[in-house]
């Protein structure tokens, strides 16, 4: 019985690409925009559709299965590189050789700093700024409206300048919710 079902398997797929091959690359080539891209993003998909059984597998329903996981395939891929491409840049070395101990000296500064911020704001600031996260992912995470996340982010950055100094990268984003704590506090 087994060894009728893996035959009408291998038959699926073998009249798949036989027949709509360069239907599916053509989809691919849309979906991507490059020839290449487009054959592994068939070929993985092909993967995806067949590497699990489907019992009563036709062509088509292999087709429309196939392009499905063709697009989520490509989705997947592209939001890895995106992911890849904002953080690239922690994992390059830097040109110049930096003082190490001037590092050391500085993270133990902040380490300091942060450590007298109140809980709360002391989680918005590193998820914002060390987790890169944005206000509404800092407020699904922790359970808070976007506002209160403002507001901790605003506290904790002033309390920060006032052990630190100016943080002037800070700012660019402090600006983008300042209206919003303007707004809380009246």
């Amino acid at each position: 019985m087994a060894r009728g079902r893996d035959a009408q398997w291998r038959d699926t797929m073998e009249q798949l690409v036989r027949d709509r091959e360069r239907a599916l690359l053509s989809y691919a080539y849309l979906v991507c925009g490059n020839p290449v891209q487009a054959q592994d993003l068939v070929q993985d998909a092909l993967v995806r559709t067949f590497s699990r059984e489907r019992p009563g597998l036709t062509v088509t329903k292999a087709e429309g299965y196939v392009r499905r996981a063709i697009t989520s395939t490509y989705i997947d891929g592209y939001r890895r590189t995106q992911r890849w491409q904002r953080v690239q840049h922690l994992f390059r070395p830097e040109e110049t050789t930096p003082d190490r101990f001037g590092e050391v000296e500085a993270g133990s500064d902040v380490a300091t700093a942060l450590a007298t911020l109140p809980p709360r704001v002391r989680a918005c600031v590193v998820l914002r700024f060390f987790d890169d996260l944005t206000v509404p992912q800092i407020a699904r995470q922790l359970g808070l409206a976007d506002g209160s996340v403002k507001r901790y982010l605003s506290d904790g950055l002033s309390q920060l300048e006032l052990a630190l100094g100016p943080l002037e990268d800070a700012h660019a984003d402090q600006d983008d919710w300042a209206d919003v704590v303007g707004r809380s506090q009246s």
